[in-house]
């Protein structure tokens, strides 16, 4: 799924069953692997670490759980299957025989 970090903000967010989860408010990337790994509800200003766990437990969704994202975000209840890239396998020469 490719989709614009910038079309993501303030999009409202709804799971499979219909119930609105909040509007997108903050994204947290993992820039090593180039993902997005959760978006958030609300921002992420935390006095202490133990209040930003509470953003994200209580009010973030995991991407990985986005099942489509166009004029709204709509969520699962679990991660979605992500399909693996094939590895380019050697051309097959063929046997020659003397």
């Amino acid at each position: 799924m490719t989709t614009r970090l910038s079309k993501l903000f303030g999009m409202d967010i709804y799971t499979t069953d219909g119930e609105y989860r909040g509007k997108v408010f903050d994204l947290v990337i993992n820039l090593e692997k180039g993902k997005i790994e959760t978006i958030t509800t609300e921002p992420l200003k935390a006095r202490t670490k133990q209040e930003a766990k509470k953003i994200i437990s209580e009010k973030s969704v995991p991407y990985n759980r986005v099942r489509a994202a166009k004029d709204i975000l709509v969520v699962g209840s679990s991660p979605r299957i992500e399909e693996e890239p094939e590895e380019p396998t050697a051309p097959i020469r063929p046997v020659r025989r003397y």
